[in-house]
Protein backbone atom coordinates (compact mmCIF):
# COMPACT_ATOMS: atom_id res chain seq x y z
CA UNK A 1 0.00 0.00 0.00
CA UNK A 2 1.09 3.85 0.03
CA UNK A 3 1.72 3.79 3.80
CA UNK A 4 4.20 1.35 3.39
CA UNK A 5 6.54 3.91 1.95
CA UNK A 6 5.93 6.17 4.86
CA UNK A 7 8.98 6.85 6.39
CA UNK A 8 11.78 5.70 3.56
CA UNK A 9 14.10 8.32 2.60
CA UNK A 10 13.30 9.41 -1.37
CA UNK A 11 15.31 11.59 -4.08
CA UNK A 12 12.63 13.89 -5.80
CA UNK A 13 14.12 15.45 -9.16
CA UNK A 14 11.76 18.41 -10.29
CA UNK A 15 13.59 19.30 -13.01
CA UNK A 16 16.16 22.33 -13.81
CA UNK A 17 14.14 24.85 -12.44
CA UNK A 18 12.87 23.19 -9.20
CA UNK A 19 15.70 21.38 -8.41
CA UNK A 20 16.80 18.43 -6.17
CA UNK A 21 14.80 17.69 -2.75
CA UNK A 22 15.43 14.75 -0.36
CA UNK A 23 14.11 13.70 2.71
CA UNK A 24 11.75 11.19 4.51
CA UNK A 25 8.19 10.62 2.90
CA UNK A 26 5.74 11.77 5.31
CA UNK A 27 2.60 10.62 3.58
CA UNK A 28 1.31 9.54 -0.38
CA UNK A 29 -1.79 10.47 -1.91
CA UNK A 30 -2.92 8.36 -4.51
CA UNK A 31 -6.04 9.85 -4.71
CA UNK A 32 -4.43 13.39 -5.30
CA UNK A 33 -1.57 12.12 -6.75
CA UNK A 34 0.61 13.83 -4.61
CA UNK A 35 3.96 13.08 -1.68
CA UNK A 36 5.01 14.89 0.89
CA UNK A 37 8.27 15.24 2.33
CA UNK A 38 9.23 15.83 6.29
CA UNK A 39 12.65 17.74 7.21
CA UNK A 40 13.24 18.45 3.22
CA UNK A 41 16.39 19.31 1.72
CA UNK A 42 16.59 21.42 -1.31
CA UNK A 43 19.71 20.83 -3.35
CA UNK A 44 21.92 19.80 -0.25
CA UNK A 45 20.43 22.80 2.03
CA UNK A 46 17.86 22.30 4.18
CA UNK A 47 14.75 23.85 4.01
CA UNK A 48 12.98 26.34 6.49
CA UNK A 49 9.86 24.42 6.41
CA UNK A 50 9.05 21.40 8.12
CA UNK A 51 7.36 19.78 5.19
CA UNK A 52 7.28 20.07 1.17
CA UNK A 53 4.46 18.07 -0.99
CA UNK A 54 5.11 17.66 -4.54
CA UNK A 55 2.52 16.51 -7.47
CA UNK A 56 3.34 13.97 -10.12
CA UNK A 57 3.45 16.92 -12.50
CA UNK A 58 6.78 18.49 -11.11
CA UNK A 59 8.50 15.39 -10.68
CA UNK A 60 10.68 14.06 -13.19
CA UNK A 61 12.71 11.38 -11.16
CA UNK A 62 12.52 9.90 -8.25
CA UNK A 63 14.94 7.72 -6.45
CA UNK A 64 14.39 6.04 -3.40
CA UNK A 65 17.52 5.95 -1.14
CA UNK A 66 16.62 3.62 1.93
CA UNK A 67 13.46 1.71 2.54
CA UNK A 68 11.71 1.89 5.57
CA UNK A 69 13.32 -1.50 7.55
CA UNK A 70 10.02 -2.44 8.67
CA UNK A 71 8.93 -2.31 5.34
CA UNK A 72 11.73 -4.88 4.22
CA UNK A 73 11.51 -7.07 7.05
CA UNK A 74 7.10 -7.58 6.33
CA UNK A 75 6.45 -10.58 4.79
CA UNK A 76 6.04 -10.85 0.92
CA UNK A 77 2.34 -10.70 -0.03
CA UNK A 78 0.69 -12.83 -2.47
CA UNK A 79 -0.06 -10.28 -4.96
CA UNK A 80 0.29 -6.42 -5.80
CA UNK A 81 -2.26 -3.83 -3.70
CA UNK A 82 -5.73 -4.05 -4.71
CA UNK A 83 -5.38 -0.71 -5.82
CA UNK A 84 -2.05 -0.64 -7.64
CA UNK A 85 0.22 -2.77 -9.16
CA UNK A 86 4.11 -2.50 -9.92
CA UNK A 87 4.99 -1.27 -12.80
CA UNK A 88 7.67 -2.65 -15.48
CA UNK A 89 10.27 -0.54 -13.80
CA UNK A 90 8.99 -0.87 -9.94
CA UNK A 91 6.70 1.73 -9.83
CA UNK A 92 2.89 1.84 -8.88
CA UNK A 93 -0.20 2.29 -11.10
CA UNK A 94 -3.57 2.31 -10.11
CA UNK A 95 -6.03 0.00 -11.51
CA UNK A 96 -8.25 1.90 -12.97
CA UNK A 97 -5.88 3.17 -15.52
CA UNK A 98 -4.41 6.48 -13.90
CA UNK A 99 -1.06 8.24 -14.38
CA UNK A 100 1.75 6.03 -13.07
CA UNK A 101 2.89 7.35 -9.66
CA UNK A 102 6.45 7.19 -10.75
CA UNK A 103 7.92 6.00 -13.85
CA UNK A 104 11.39 5.95 -12.71
CA UNK A 105 13.61 3.29 -11.46
CA UNK A 106 13.51 1.84 -7.83
CA UNK A 107 17.60 2.24 -6.85
CA UNK A 108 19.19 1.30 -3.52
CA UNK A 109 22.94 2.76 -4.48
CA UNK A 110 25.42 0.76 -2.70
CA UNK A 111 27.84 2.98 -0.98
CA UNK A 112 31.12 1.18 -2.05
CA UNK A 113 29.52 0.51 -5.71
CA UNK A 114 27.69 3.38 -6.76
CA UNK A 115 25.24 3.34 -9.85
CA UNK A 116 25.56 5.12 -13.08
CA UNK A 117 22.67 5.80 -15.19
CA UNK A 118 22.78 5.02 -18.80
CA UNK A 119 24.93 7.37 -20.79
CA UNK A 120 27.16 8.71 -18.06
CA UNK A 121 26.89 9.94 -14.39
CA UNK A 122 23.79 10.65 -13.26
CA UNK A 123 23.01 14.63 -12.44
CA UNK A 124 21.00 13.67 -9.44
CA UNK A 125 23.32 13.42 -6.43
CA UNK A 126 23.04 10.39 -4.02
CA UNK A 127 23.09 10.55 -0.27
CA UNK A 128 23.64 8.02 2.25
CA UNK A 129 21.48 7.35 5.33
CA UNK A 130 24.34 9.31 7.60
CA UNK A 131 23.44 12.67 5.29
CA UNK A 132 20.08 13.10 6.67
CA UNK A 133 20.91 11.33 10.19
CA UNK A 134 23.76 13.67 10.20
CA UNK A 135 22.23 17.21 9.71
CA UNK A 136 19.56 16.28 11.49
CA UNK A 137 22.13 15.22 14.71
CA UNK A 138 24.08 18.23 14.16
CA UNK A 139 21.42 20.92 14.93
CA UNK A 140 21.22 19.72 18.66
CA UNK A 141 25.28 20.24 19.02
CA UNK A 142 26.89 22.62 20.83
CA UNK A 143 28.63 25.15 19.35
CA UNK A 144 31.73 24.57 21.01
CA UNK A 145 32.05 20.68 19.39
CA UNK A 146 34.79 21.24 16.94
CA UNK A 147 33.82 18.07 13.84
CA UNK A 148 35.51 18.39 10.50
CA UNK A 149 32.52 17.61 8.69
CA UNK A 150 32.09 18.58 4.70
CA UNK A 151 28.13 17.75 3.80
CA UNK A 152 29.15 16.12 0.53
CA UNK A 153 31.64 13.82 1.75
CA UNK A 154 33.50 10.92 0.23
CA UNK A 155 31.05 8.67 2.15
CA UNK A 156 27.84 10.26 0.11
CA UNK A 157 29.36 10.52 -3.18
CA UNK A 158 31.26 7.88 -5.29
CA UNK A 159 34.89 8.48 -6.70
CA UNK A 160 33.75 10.10 -9.93
CA UNK A 161 30.50 11.57 -9.15
CA UNK A 162 30.00 15.39 -9.58
CA UNK A 163 29.83 17.81 -6.84
CA UNK A 164 26.14 19.52 -6.96
CA UNK A 165 25.70 23.07 -6.88
CA UNK A 166 22.71 25.37 -5.43
CA UNK A 167 21.77 26.84 -8.82
CA UNK A 168 20.63 23.40 -10.33
CA UNK A 169 21.87 21.60 -13.49
CA UNK A 170 24.10 23.91 -15.36
CA UNK A 171 25.51 22.83 -19.25
CA UNK A 172 22.68 20.93 -20.94
CA UNK A 173 21.65 19.42 -17.71
CA UNK A 174 24.78 17.86 -16.56
CA UNK A 175 26.59 18.80 -13.65
CA UNK A 176 30.30 19.55 -14.18
CA UNK A 177 32.45 16.62 -12.82
CA UNK A 178 34.56 16.81 -10.26
CA UNK A 179 37.63 14.85 -9.03
CA UNK A 180 36.41 14.12 -5.90
CA UNK A 181 39.90 12.00 -4.92
CA UNK A 182 41.08 15.63 -3.90
CA UNK A 183 38.64 15.81 -1.20
CA UNK A 184 37.27 12.54 -0.08
CA UNK A 185 39.57 10.55 1.91
CA UNK A 186 37.75 8.62 4.00
CA UNK A 187 39.35 10.20 7.17
CA UNK A 188 36.21 11.36 8.22
CA UNK A 189 35.58 9.35 10.95
CA UNK A 190 39.02 9.37 12.12
CA UNK A 191 38.95 12.79 12.36
CA UNK A 192 35.77 12.99 14.48
CA UNK A 193 37.49 12.32 17.65
CA UNK A 194 39.31 15.44 19.22
CA UNK A 195 42.90 14.62 19.53
CA UNK A 196 43.59 15.36 23.65
CA UNK A 197 47.11 17.63 23.98
CA UNK A 198 47.04 17.80 27.62
CA UNK A 199 46.63 14.09 28.28
CA UNK A 200 49.39 13.64 25.58
CA UNK A 201 51.34 16.54 26.85
CA UNK A 202 51.05 14.82 30.46
CA UNK A 203 52.73 11.93 29.10
CA UNK A 204 56.49 13.94 28.33
CA UNK A 205 58.27 14.67 31.72
CA UNK A 206 60.01 17.59 30.03
CA UNK A 207 62.11 18.32 33.64
CA UNK A 208 63.63 14.73 33.64
CA UNK A 209 64.53 14.86 29.84
CA UNK A 210 66.63 18.06 30.76
CA UNK A 211 68.03 16.80 33.25
CA UNK A 212 68.90 13.97 31.32
CA UNK A 213 70.56 16.05 28.96
CA UNK A 214 72.43 18.11 31.70
CA UNK A 215 74.03 15.08 33.10
CA UNK A 216 75.24 13.04 30.00
CA UNK A 217 76.74 16.31 28.94
CA UNK A 218 79.09 16.44 32.23
CA UNK A 219 80.04 12.59 31.65
CA UNK A 220 83.32 11.87 30.46
CA UNK A 221 85.66 14.56 32.85
CA UNK A 222 83.97 17.32 31.56
CA UNK A 223 84.62 16.46 27.59
CA UNK A 224 81.50 17.99 26.95
CA UNK A 225 80.94 20.39 29.44
CA UNK A 226 79.74 23.88 28.25
CA UNK A 227 81.94 25.43 30.79
CA UNK A 228 84.35 25.08 33.82
CA UNK A 229 82.37 24.94 37.06
CA UNK A 230 81.81 28.46 38.64
CA UNK A 231 82.08 29.91 35.14
CA UNK A 232 79.18 32.08 34.67
CA UNK A 233 78.08 31.83 30.73
CA UNK A 234 75.54 34.50 29.49
CA UNK A 235 72.11 32.79 28.48
CA UNK A 236 71.60 33.99 25.32
CA UNK A 237 74.40 35.53 22.37
CA UNK A 238 73.73 37.88 19.47
CA UNK A 239 74.06 36.08 16.25
CA UNK A 240 77.35 37.85 15.29
CA UNK A 241 78.75 36.91 18.69
CA UNK A 242 81.68 34.72 18.94
CA UNK A 243 80.72 32.08 21.40
CA UNK A 244 84.34 30.70 21.10
CA UNK A 245 87.02 31.98 23.13
CA UNK A 246 89.32 34.48 21.74
CA UNK A 247 91.92 36.56 23.08
CA UNK A 248 91.22 40.25 24.57
CA UNK A 249 90.47 42.61 21.95
CA UNK A 250 93.79 45.14 21.75
CA UNK A 251 91.88 48.88 20.79
CA UNK A 252 95.05 51.24 20.74
CA UNK A 253 96.67 49.11 17.53
CA UNK A 254 98.26 52.53 16.12
CA UNK A 255 100.90 53.74 18.41
CA UNK A 256 103.30 57.26 17.08
CA UNK A 257 106.77 58.23 18.60
CA UNK A 258 105.59 61.19 20.16
CA UNK A 259 102.60 62.75 22.63
CA UNK A 260 99.42 62.67 20.74
CA UNK A 261 97.53 66.20 19.98
CA UNK A 262 94.17 64.87 19.19
CA UNK A 263 92.89 61.07 18.55
CA UNK A 264 90.36 59.64 16.70
CA UNK A 265 88.43 56.43 17.15
CA UNK A 266 86.85 54.38 14.52
CA UNK A 267 83.27 52.65 14.31
CA UNK A 268 84.44 49.16 15.58
CA UNK A 269 86.16 51.38 18.57
CA UNK A 270 89.52 51.23 17.18
CA UNK A 271 91.90 54.20 18.00
CA UNK A 272 93.77 56.15 15.16
CA UNK A 273 96.42 58.82 16.64
CA UNK A 274 96.87 62.22 14.65
CA UNK A 275 100.04 63.02 13.58
CA UNK A 276 101.95 66.10 12.84
CA UNK A 277 102.42 67.53 9.24
CA UNK A 278 106.24 66.83 9.73
CA UNK A 279 105.88 63.12 10.68
CA UNK A 280 103.38 62.50 7.45
CA UNK A 281 105.78 64.16 4.94
CA UNK A 282 108.11 61.85 6.50
CA UNK A 283 105.93 58.76 6.07
CA UNK A 284 105.11 59.92 1.93
CA UNK A 285 108.84 60.43 1.36
CA UNK A 286 109.62 56.80 2.74
CA UNK A 287 106.68 55.27 0.68
CA UNK A 288 108.16 56.70 -2.27
CA UNK A 289 111.57 55.56 -1.91
CA UNK A 290 110.34 52.28 -1.64
CA UNK A 291 108.19 52.62 -5.18
CA UNK A 292 105.07 54.42 -3.93
CA UNK A 293 105.39 57.60 -6.40
CA UNK A 294 103.68 60.78 -6.31
CA UNK A 295 101.53 59.52 -9.47
CA UNK A 296 100.38 55.91 -7.74
CA UNK A 297 99.65 58.03 -4.70
CA UNK A 298 97.38 60.41 -6.49
CA UNK A 299 95.56 57.58 -8.28
CA UNK A 300 94.86 56.15 -5.06
CA UNK A 301 93.36 59.10 -3.53
CA UNK A 302 91.49 60.27 -6.47
CA UNK A 303 90.15 55.97 -6.76
CA UNK A 304 89.26 56.71 -2.85
CA UNK A 305 87.87 60.46 -2.73
CA UNK A 306 85.92 59.58 -6.11
CA UNK A 307 83.83 56.28 -4.15
CA UNK A 308 83.27 59.07 -1.20
CA UNK A 309 81.75 61.09 -3.56
CA UNK A 310 79.77 59.01 -5.35
CA UNK A 311 78.10 57.71 -1.94
CA UNK A 312 77.24 61.78 -0.94
CA UNK A 313 76.30 61.98 -3.96
CA UNK A 314 73.15 58.79 -3.76
CA UNK A 315 75.24 56.28 -4.97
CA UNK A 316 73.00 53.41 -6.81
CA UNK A 317 69.78 55.45 -6.14
CA UNK A 318 71.03 58.00 -7.77
CA UNK A 319 73.31 57.06 -10.71
CA UNK A 320 71.29 54.90 -12.29
CA UNK A 321 70.21 54.40 -16.11
CA UNK A 322 66.85 55.44 -15.59
CA UNK A 323 67.95 58.50 -14.13
CA UNK A 324 70.13 60.08 -16.99
CA UNK A 325 68.11 63.34 -17.30
CA UNK A 326 69.06 64.62 -13.52
CA UNK A 327 72.62 64.16 -13.66
CA UNK A 328 74.68 65.45 -10.79
CA UNK A 329 76.83 67.96 -11.06
CA UNK A 330 79.95 68.30 -8.86
CA UNK A 331 81.95 71.66 -8.84
CA UNK A 332 85.80 70.96 -8.35
CA UNK A 333 87.74 73.68 -7.22
CA UNK A 334 91.57 73.08 -7.13
CA UNK A 335 94.73 75.25 -6.77
CA UNK A 336 98.39 74.94 -8.40
CA UNK A 337 99.62 72.10 -6.20
CA UNK A 338 99.48 68.74 -5.37
CA UNK A 339 96.65 68.58 -3.32
CA UNK A 340 95.12 70.41 -6.40
CA UNK A 341 96.62 67.49 -8.63
CA UNK A 342 94.75 65.25 -6.06
CA UNK A 343 91.11 66.96 -6.87
CA UNK A 344 91.54 66.88 -10.46
CA UNK A 345 92.38 63.00 -10.54
CA UNK A 346 89.32 62.68 -8.49
CA UNK A 347 87.26 64.53 -10.95
CA UNK A 348 88.78 62.54 -13.88
CA UNK A 349 86.94 59.33 -11.94
CA UNK A 350 83.26 61.34 -10.90
CA UNK A 351 83.42 61.97 -14.95
CA UNK A 352 83.97 58.84 -15.67
CA UNK A 353 80.90 57.28 -13.83
CA UNK A 354 78.63 59.88 -15.90
CA UNK A 355 79.29 62.74 -13.22
CA UNK A 356 79.07 66.38 -14.70
CA UNK A 357 82.50 67.90 -13.51
CA UNK A 358 82.85 71.52 -13.18
CA UNK A 359 86.54 72.25 -13.00
CA UNK A 360 88.65 75.23 -11.73
CA UNK A 361 91.62 75.61 -11.94
CA UNK A 362 93.54 79.63 -12.27
CA UNK A 363 96.08 80.38 -15.22
CA UNK A 364 99.58 80.14 -14.59
CA UNK A 365 102.44 80.31 -16.75
CA UNK A 366 104.52 77.15 -15.25
CA UNK A 367 102.93 74.30 -13.37
CA UNK A 368 103.43 71.21 -12.01
CA UNK A 369 104.12 67.90 -13.95
CA UNK A 370 101.45 66.15 -11.98
CA UNK A 371 98.87 69.06 -12.54
CA UNK A 372 99.74 68.71 -16.45
CA UNK A 373 99.71 64.92 -16.60
CA UNK A 374 95.89 65.30 -14.49
CA UNK A 375 94.84 67.75 -16.54
CA UNK A 376 95.51 66.03 -20.18
CA UNK A 377 93.80 62.89 -18.51
CA UNK A 378 90.64 64.95 -17.59
CA UNK A 379 90.04 66.93 -21.03
CA UNK A 380 89.54 63.36 -22.54
CA UNK A 381 86.80 62.71 -20.36
CA UNK A 382 84.44 65.40 -21.37
CA UNK A 383 84.56 67.60 -18.48
CA UNK A 384 84.21 70.97 -18.53
CA UNK A 385 87.42 73.27 -17.53
CA UNK A 386 86.91 77.28 -16.09
CA UNK A 387 89.47 80.00 -14.81
CA UNK A 388 87.49 82.25 -13.96
CA UNK A 389 84.65 82.20 -10.86
CA UNK A 390 82.12 84.05 -12.98
CA UNK A 391 81.80 80.41 -14.92
CA UNK A 392 81.11 78.80 -12.34
CA UNK A 393 77.14 77.85 -11.92
CA UNK A 394 75.18 80.35 -10.54
CA UNK A 395 72.52 78.23 -8.81
CA UNK A 396 73.09 75.09 -6.35
CA UNK A 397 75.48 72.34 -7.20
CA UNK A 398 75.21 68.53 -5.57
CA UNK A 399 78.45 69.21 -3.90
CA UNK A 400 81.44 71.23 -3.96
CA UNK A 401 85.02 69.60 -3.67
CA UNK A 402 87.41 71.80 -2.09
CA UNK A 403 91.37 71.46 -3.24
CA UNK A 404 92.51 75.17 -3.05
CA UNK A 405 94.43 74.69 0.34
CA UNK A 406 98.32 73.87 0.54
CA UNK A 407 99.98 72.09 3.59
CA UNK A 408 102.98 74.37 2.73
CA UNK A 409 102.11 77.52 0.33
CA UNK A 410 99.57 79.70 3.26
CA UNK A 411 100.56 82.73 1.16
CA UNK A 412 97.78 81.34 -1.70
CA UNK A 413 95.15 82.22 0.33
CA UNK A 414 95.79 85.55 -0.41
CA UNK A 415 95.84 85.85 -3.85
CA UNK A 416 91.92 86.92 -5.85
CA UNK A 417 91.33 83.88 -7.19
CA UNK A 418 91.40 82.47 -3.84
CA UNK A 419 89.43 84.58 -2.08
CA UNK A 420 87.01 84.57 -4.75
CA UNK A 421 86.41 80.85 -5.42
CA UNK A 422 86.50 80.85 -1.76
CA UNK A 423 83.47 83.39 -1.11
CA UNK A 424 81.49 81.26 -4.10
CA UNK A 425 82.00 78.15 -2.24
CA UNK A 426 80.74 79.40 0.57
CA UNK A 427 77.73 81.76 -0.99
CA UNK A 428 76.37 78.38 -2.78
CA UNK A 429 74.04 76.45 -0.91
CA UNK A 430 75.82 72.94 -1.90
CA UNK A 431 77.88 71.01 0.71
CA UNK A 432 81.15 70.83 0.82
CA UNK A 433 84.09 67.93 0.90
CA UNK A 434 87.45 68.78 1.52
CA UNK A 435 90.22 66.20 0.32
CA UNK A 436 93.79 66.22 2.43
CA UNK A 437 93.04 69.45 4.54
CA UNK A 438 95.48 71.68 6.46
CA UNK A 439 96.24 71.35 10.06
CA UNK A 440 94.60 72.85 12.91
CA UNK A 441 96.79 75.78 12.57
CA UNK A 442 95.44 77.23 9.54
CA UNK A 443 92.70 78.62 9.36
CA UNK A 444 89.72 77.15 6.90
CA UNK A 445 88.28 79.70 4.70
CA UNK A 446 85.54 77.21 3.18
CA UNK A 447 83.75 75.48 6.09
CA UNK A 448 83.25 71.94 4.94
CA UNK A 449 81.19 69.36 5.93
CA UNK A 450 83.07 66.56 5.15
CA UNK A 451 86.97 66.05 5.13
CA UNK A 452 89.21 62.89 3.31
CA UNK A 453 92.59 62.51 5.26
CA UNK A 454 95.57 60.54 4.05
CA UNK A 455 97.39 57.35 5.78
CA UNK A 456 96.89 58.93 8.84
CA UNK A 457 95.02 61.92 10.23
CA UNK A 458 96.23 65.28 10.93
CA UNK A 459 94.71 66.98 13.79
CA UNK A 460 92.14 69.28 11.89
CA UNK A 461 89.81 72.06 13.34
CA UNK A 462 86.35 71.96 14.35
CA UNK A 463 85.40 74.02 10.82
CA UNK A 464 86.62 70.30 8.82
CA UNK A 465 83.53 68.84 8.99
CA UNK A 466 83.21 64.96 9.87
CA UNK A 467 86.89 63.41 9.31
CA UNK A 468 87.04 60.09 6.82
CA UNK A 469 90.18 58.14 6.36
CA UNK A 470 91.22 56.94 3.40
CA UNK A 471 93.79 54.27 2.43
CA UNK A 472 96.43 55.14 0.04
CA UNK A 473 98.54 51.77 -0.06
CA UNK A 474 101.08 52.65 2.62
CA UNK A 475 102.74 49.11 3.81
CA UNK A 476 103.12 48.44 7.15
CA UNK A 477 106.89 47.80 7.27
CA UNK A 478 107.19 51.76 5.65
CA UNK A 479 105.19 52.85 8.59
CA UNK A 480 107.73 51.65 11.17
CA UNK A 481 110.56 52.89 9.36
CA UNK A 482 109.09 56.34 10.51
CA UNK A 483 109.01 54.76 14.26
CA UNK A 484 105.15 53.97 13.80
CA UNK A 485 104.21 50.78 15.05
CA UNK A 486 100.88 50.04 12.90
CA UNK A 487 97.72 47.95 11.98
CA UNK A 488 95.45 48.87 9.51
CA UNK A 489 92.23 49.80 10.57
CA UNK A 490 90.12 50.04 7.46
CA UNK A 491 89.38 46.20 7.68
CA UNK A 492 87.10 45.44 4.28
CA UNK A 493 86.61 49.54 2.92
CA UNK A 494 89.23 52.07 1.56
CA UNK A 495 87.67 54.63 3.53
CA UNK A 496 86.11 54.83 6.92
CA UNK A 497 84.83 57.76 8.99
CA UNK A 498 86.34 58.90 12.16
CA UNK A 499 84.99 60.31 15.31
CA UNK A 500 87.18 62.69 17.75
CA UNK A 501 87.77 61.28 20.93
Amino acid sequence: MASDWVGSLVSIHCGATLGVYQGEVSSVDQTSQTISLRHPFHNGVKCTVPEVTFSAMDIKDLKILEIRKSFNEAPKQNGPDSSSTLTPHGGRKDKGGGAPVNSAPVTVPNKTEPKLQEGGLSPVPHYSKSYGERHMDMAGQSKGFRRRHNSWSSSCRGPNQATPKKNGLKNGGHMKNKDDECFGDGMEDVLDEDFDFEGNLALFDKAAVFSQIESSERRGNGARSRGTPGEQTPSRYRHDENILEAKPVVYRQITVPYNVTKEYSTDSGLVVPSISFELHKRLLAAAESHGLSLERRLEMTGVCASQMALTLLGGPNRLTPKNVHQRPTVALLCGPHVQGAQGISCGRHLANHEVEVILFLPNFVKMLEAITSELALFGKTGGKLVSNVKDLPETPVDLVINCLDSHENGFLRDQPWYKAAADWANQNRAPVLSIDPPVSGQAHAVEAKWSLSLGLPLPLSEGAGRVYLCDIGIPRQVFQEVGIKYHSPFGCKFVIPLHSE
